[in-house]
Order: structure tokens, then sequence, then C-alpha cells
């Protein structure tokens, strides 16, 4: 499939930094196990041959210009035999000049989809690495609790409450869809309402965005042509369901110019969330494990780049913090070059654990994505020496609903009915699902 998404020439990945360190780029592109090295050799013959060619194309046009000049003077020197002799030859460079245009337009298109196969460069900082097996637990927080005998885990809790009915959602839509039901429906309406709020509390700006977007907005943030396996697409339209706000939001501020001083811009944004993906069957998808429709809030910033590490802390700390007010058992990993996806420079997830289900369930991620995105969407600012430079973007959940409504209704049930965590009653309405 082709990304027609600018006129002029796009470049993922730095060119000129690619053309300086080549061998910096391969070594760190081994760590996200990146099989395709030889693409940045590919890459950069690519550029030297378009670089050759528009030198040619240019040494015509400064020929054709001079010509001009002399065919001008000749025809005001009344010898227009010679004038004519030279405009022969500028027809000629004409010709020439259009087969060269056309030779640049191939080999800026052949590079373009080279560069857009050539996922974002690691972090120093991010561990080597295959799979998740191998990410590095940075921090845990929280006991994990003891729970009474015959405690269940999520999905027969809903079932005995009445909160979500799976096999409704399988006649209605499909599986991975599942229906909401009384209290199960008012405690996602809570959730929402409290990660919006806590945003707003730490200075993001709430965005209610479009739940569809076009291929530019998809191409922008890195889903195309990466995940377009796990996007549905509205074929008569060419829209793309949003796997996550993250995607309309951050593209915002496609094709922007922003004021220095206006870093870092924070956007937050409800959304419900579509991903194809989750179709595949055994204990690790069962109940709100892995569901095609979810919902999300989502933290987005658009920062300095000499500053975004800082924020991208500052981000961890948030997610951490509603971790916390939730009164859930928590760890953050920093990913390993295996595990990370195919945009970001440096990931954090959050997991939960789940008591009943005995292991830990992802709630978040929280990654910075340097200029990967920015040089996608042509995201820049002009700096206090006026040179225009690209921002970095970030983004994580705060938080995913489907695996927070199971680790709170795991971790919170007693004998008699499911505990509401204190910071949430207040959205909730009540204390106990019993």
């Amino acid at each position: 499939m082709h990304y027609h998404c600018r006129s002029n020439f796009l470049e993922m990945l730095e060119i000129t930094y690619l053309r300086s360190h080549a061998d910096d780029v391969k070594a760190r592109l081994a760590k996200k196990n990146f099989a395709e090295l030889n693409l940045v050799d590919e890459i950069l013959a690519a550029d030297e041959k378009r670089r050759h060619i528009q030198k040619q194309l240019d040494d015509n046009l400064a020929q054709q210009n001079l010509m001009a000049k002399e065919i001008g003077d000749l025809f005001k020197q009344g010898k227009k035999e010679e004038a004519e002799q030279k405009k022969s030859k500028t027809a000629a460079l004409k010709e020439e000049s259009k087969q060269l245009d056309q030779q640049l337009a191939q080999v800026e298109e052949e590079q373009k989809h080279l560069l857009v196969r050539l996922p974002n460069l690691p972090h120093s900082s991010v561990p080597a690495g295959k799979s998740a097996e191998d990410n590095e637990v940075v921090k845990q927080h929280g006991e994990i609790p003891q729970l009474h005998n015959g405690a269940k885990p999520h999905w027969e809790i809903a079932e005995q409450y009445g909160l979500f009915d799976l096999e409704l959602g399988v006649k209605i839509t499909g599986a991975g869809f599942p229906v909401y039901k009384g209290k199960g429906a008012r405690l996602q309406r809570a959730l929402v309402s409290f990660f919006l709020d806590k945003a707003i509390e730490a200075g993001y700006t709430e965005i209610i965005p479009p739940h569809l977007v076009n291929e530019h907005s998809a191409f922008g943030t890195g889903q195309l042509p990466d995940k377009e396996g796990q996007m549905y697409h509205v074929t008569a339209d060419g829209f793309y369901l949003i796997p996550t706000a993250e995607v309309p939001v951050t593209n915002i501020v496609r094709d922007e110019i922003l004021e220095e001083k206006k870093l870092p811009i924070k956007f937050a944004a409800y959304s419900p969330c579509f991903r194809r993906e989750a179709g595949s069957y055994g204990k690790d998808v069962r109940g709100l494990n892995r569901v095609h429709q979810f919902e999300k809030v989502e933290i987005v910033q658009i920062a300095h780049p000499d500053k975004s590490y800082e924020v991208l802390e500052e981000m961890v700390k948030h997610v951490e913090g509603l971790l916390q007010l939730l009164e859930l058992p928590y760890r953050i990993l920093r990913l390993c070059g295996g595990d990370m996806s195919f945009g970001s420079a440096l990931t954090y997830d959050f997991e939960v654990y789940s008591t009943a289900q005995k292991r830990w369930l992802e709630v978040s991620s929280v990654s910075n994505f340097e200029t990967f995105q920015s040089n996608r969407m042509k995201t820049r600012f002009k700096d206090e020496n006026k040179k225009t430079r690209l921002v970095h973007t970030l983004n994580g959940s705060a938080l995913a609903l489907p695996r927070i409504v199971a680790g709170l209704l795991e971790n919170h049930q007693t004998e008699s009915g499911v505990q509401i965590p204190t910071a949430l009653r207040p959205y909730t309405g009540f204390d106990t699902i019993s």
C-alpha cells in the first residue's frame, strides 16, 4: 500500500544524521532486533543517487538561466541566427530537465518507501533483549493482597453482580466487544471522569477528538505502515478507527511551527479504542484481559527536545499517582529493545497484579518518540536563535480501563462484595459492588 501523505520528500529518521552516523544507527537498530540492517545502506545509496540527480538538475537549470540571458543579449545585438541556435540548445536542456525531474521524483519515492520501513532508534538506556521476558523491572509498589478462600477472577465477579456481558457483545457485534451494565457501566464512567480530572489538575487541556482518522494522521504517528493490520479500516472513506486517542490528539500539531515559549503542550483525551489484533484465544485473553473495543484516557505532550526526558519522568509519576490512588499493586518496566514499539525511543510499561489470576496485567505504556513522529508530521518550533527544530512527542495511557477494572474487581473483592477505593467513591456514587 502506498501512503501519499506529502508532496515533498519525507525523512522518517533525519537523513543528515543517518549519513554521518550509519554505524551507530545500525548498532542501535540491532538492539531493537531489527533484521533489515541492510536498509541503512540502501537508504544511503538512494540518497547519494538523489543528491547526484539534484545536482544535475540544479546545474541544468543554472545553464538554462545563463543561456536565456545570452539569447536576450544576442537578439539585442541583432544576431538572430546565433540566438536561434542557442534556443534549440535550450530546448534540449529543458527536455533533459524534465527527464531529471522525473528521475528525481522516482528516487525520492523509492527512498521514502525504504525510510518508512526503518524503526525509531532506541535510547541509550534501553536494555538489550528479545522479548517481554527481558524487560527491566525498575520499580514495584504495593502489597499484593491475600484474598479469601473462593476468591474469583474478574469475569466471574462480573457475572455474579451483572457488571458486563461478553456473550451479549458477541450477539450484537462479535467476540471482544463487552457490554457493560448497571454498576459496571457506572464504574467505567467514574474511572473516565476520575482520570480526566486528575489530568486537568496536572495541567493537561482536555480534548474530545474524532474517533476516526485519515491516512495522513495514521501515518504521522506511525500507525501506518507498521500497524496497518491492527486497525479497523473504513474502506469506503479511507478512514481508520483509532487504536488510541494518541493518533488524533498528536496530529493536532501536524504541519505546525509552534512557539517555543508554549512548550510543552499538554493534551488529555478520553476515547474508545479499537484494535483488531485481539483475536487470539486462551487464558491470557479471558474476560477483559484483551478486547477489540475499550475505553482509555490518553495523555500527550509536545515537548522541547532538550527537556523531553524530564517530561517523560513527569508523565511516569502521573500514572504512578493514579495507580496509588486506586490502591492497586503495580510495577514499572523499562522495555527492552525487542519488546518496544516501532516508533518509540524509550517506553515504560505499568503492570497491575491480578491477584485472582496470579499474573501481571499491562495497564499503561508511557513513551518518548523523540523526533520520530514530529519528523513525519513536520511539527517544528523556532528556538531562541531562530533555528527551526523538530519537537519531541510523548504519550501515555492514563489509564486504559479494561485491565484496571479487572484489577479493581479482583484485588478489592471481599466475601461480601467489591470495595471501591476511597478516591473513586465520589465518582461512582457507591462504596461497594454487592
